[in-house]
């Protein structure tokens, strides 16, 4: 059939990288479980089992070299995908074909190579997190001076610094990776449990040895690249599904830390003060020529919403796993693990690519600021007018009239906004120099000081753990 006339995934076409499709392709799962039949036979050989170098030098041969059209067949037979495997690498390699899968059940393949695939698929989004968290971070030590007006319930606030709001993104990011990293940290291997997860089936291949039942599951945790003592104690047939909602969480934690940036740096946009990096061909409309959209910021938005509807859907698996296993599991999974990692991935990409390229718009910052400047220095004023002696009460009642009157004729006029001017034929500020209280620099507090702060205390950390991941200079 042409590709064209069937539905493909647009995590597949448009959106996820190339890094990540691999490590969720069928290549890598399926590769990945002859590596597992691999290091279950080798550790069985040097156990005592009866199986021979050749067998285990015949599957080592046969790792990468699947035929999916023989496997495709098979299942169609069988209807079982581990089965049809198991027949296609024993085609293979014939001499092997007798100890294939040996004593396992098909969770001994299909969970831990999910683990080692969430554990990849978690270093890569770690990797990417940090170079967005070093980019960010770069660009709020560039601007960590300039005055912006900051916004609460979307309305006029205090100023802020361009810099100081990047780090706010930062940090959301930094929170990410640190749930990304505690994932990492205590991500366990399923290894070998056997059927129902008593390992009963490996204890009669070993008559009765305990000793080497221990020691085959630690054997084959080793083979596979993964530290022995992090390893599931017990499990049922399948490692707990709680794991998929605490990973699937923490994706959904670090899609919200995109999705809180995208969307500010849409609303920034539409008051024309940041801009996301457009091509010089780019089309905004197919009927308005003039729009340049925030379409990377709107992609990221979409895609991190998605990630973001899937926590529920995984609680609700780990919830309904009946007793030691039901596979009411198996066709959900297999659409939320690869799907959650693949979009959050094109949303951090999206957003790597717009923090590469923000275009800033100072003079309209700078406008948009002294706009509302005068009616943020309203509190100061009224504080320094009762330290000169004032009532309060009175220059209270004086700053709300005047303040109401300039705002109506901005709104009404389009006017600049001439509080200052109106405050300056008050007799009651008669000593005080009004000017000096609408210096946006004097505004900001210590905006600059904490961008500071957070690029030594939480950025460098990062970059520093990070090396090889950060832009090369």
């Amino acid at each position: 059939m042409n590709l064209n006339e069937s539905y493909r995934s647009p995590l597949e076409t448009r959106y996820g990288s190339a890094e990540m499709r691999a490590i969720w392709s069928p290549q890598r799962t399926y590769s990945t479980w002859r590596r597992l039949w691999l290091a279950l036979a080798e550790a069985q050989r040097e156990l005592g089992l009866n199986i021979s170098r050749a067998q285990v030098e015949e599957l080592r041969a046969h790792l990468d070299d699947i035929d999916y059209d023989r496997a495709a067949e098979y299942e169609s037979r069988l209807h079982h995908d581990v089965m049809a495997h198991i027949h296609t690498l024993g085609d293979a390699a014939p001499k092997a074909r007798p100890i294939i899968h040996l004593g396992a059940t098909s969770q001994f393949v299909n969970c831990n190579t999910e683990l080692i695939q969430i554990r990849d698929g978690l270093r890569l989004l770690a990797g990417k997190l940090a170079a967005l968290i070093d980019t960010l971070s770069t660009f709020a030590a560039r601007w960590r001076d300039l005055p912006t007006l900051g916004l609460t319930h979307l309305q006029p606030a205090q100023p802020t610094t361009v810099g100081k709001r990047a780090t706010l993104w930062a940090n959301d990011l930094a929170m990410a990776l640190e749930e990304i990293e505690h994932r990492l940290s205590t991500l366990r291997f399923r290894g070998v449990k056997g059927a129902t997860g008593t390992q009963a089936s490996f204890l009669r291949l070993f008559d009765g040895d305990q000793e080497k039942v221990e020691r085959l599951d630690e054997l084959v945790c080793r083979k596979m690249g993964w530290p022995p003592d992090k390893r599931f104690v017990v499990t049922g047939q399948t490692y707990p599904r709680l794991v998929d909602a605490l990973v699937v969480g923490s994706l959904a934690v670090t899609a919200a830390a995109i999705s809180k940036c995208s969307n500010d740096l849409r609303l920034l946009a539409s008051r024309s003060e940041v801009r996301e990096p457009a091509g010089p061909e780019q089309v905004g409309s197919s009927t308005m020529p003039h729009k340049r959209n925030p379409m990377l910021c709107e992609r990221a938005t979409g895609l991190a919403r998605f990630v973001m509807s899937l926590p529920a859907n995984s609680l609700s698996t780990a919830a309904s796993q009946w007793l030691e296993r039901s596979l009411d599991d198996s066709a959900n999974r297999r659409l939320v693990l690869p799907q959650s990692f693949l979009a959050l991935d094109a949303a951090v990409e999206v957003m790597r690519q717009v923090a590469g390229g923000l275009d800033l718009c100072p003079r309209t910052i700078a406008f948009n600021l002294n706009r509302e400047l005068a009616f943020l220095a309203g509190e100061n004023i009224l504080m320094a007018a009762v330290a000169a002696g004032a009532d309060r009460q009175e220059v209270h009642e004086i700053l709300r009239r005047h303040s109401r009157a300039a705002a109506e004729r901005m709104s009404t006029e389009g006017g600049p906004n001439d509080l200052l001017d109106r405050l300056g034929n008050e007799p009651i500020f008669a000593g005080l120099d009004l000017a000096t209280f609408a210096d946006p620099v004097a505004s900001v507090g210590r905006a600059p000081q904490q961008v500071q702060r957070f690029i030594e205390q939480v950025a460098e950390p990062i970059r520093r753990r990070y090396p090889d991941e950060l832009p090369k200079t």
